[in-house]
């Protein structure tokens, strides 16, 4: 498993967080979200996964919000751990990552979340503009392989 941040400070409790995201490939594009707050920044689509949910069902649900799209055929591709400050929630957290490859097939609105918007980006862009070094290590790897 990749760790993708500094290691975790002495004595700071981390809260753990599982999350999905998804690496959406269409027409040779990639579909990405832009989050202007609380710091602008490109991202693969997903999050958290909530409680009682699988990271699927959370893929699909978080791919839904945050860009407007729907999936088909998602396939596990990787995983990254990341110690980091999650601002938007105010804690520190361990998160352990998913990263799936999916189809984005239909596009049944814009994004539910309104801090979000969709974008399409040529795949080898994604190395370049996506924020979180472990879902840039994971598409570059991905990548490199056609």
């Amino acid at each position: 498993m990749i760790r993708c941040s500094e290691r975790p400070e002495k004595g700071r409790k981390y809260q753990f967080r599982p999350g999905a995201y998804g690496l959406l490939i269409r027409d040779g594009a990639a579909l990405v979200t832009f989050k202007a707050d609380p710091e602008a920044e490109f991202q693969l689509p997903g999050g958290g996964v909530d409680p009682g949910e699988s990271p699927i069902h959370a893929l699909h649900r978080e791919a839904r919000e945050e860009t407007g799209w729907t999936l088909s055929t998602p396939r596990w591709i990787g995983a990254y751990r990341r110690y980091c400050y999650m601002q938007d929630e105010d804690v520190w957290a361990e998160k352990l990552c998913s990263v799936w490859l999916a189809r984005p097939v239909l596009q049944v609105g814009p994004p539910r979340d309104p801090a979000h918007s969709a974008h399409w980006v040529a795949p080898r862009e994604l190395t370049r503009i996506l924020a979180d070094p472990g879902a840039r290590q994971i598409a570059g790897r991905l990548l490199a392989f056609g």
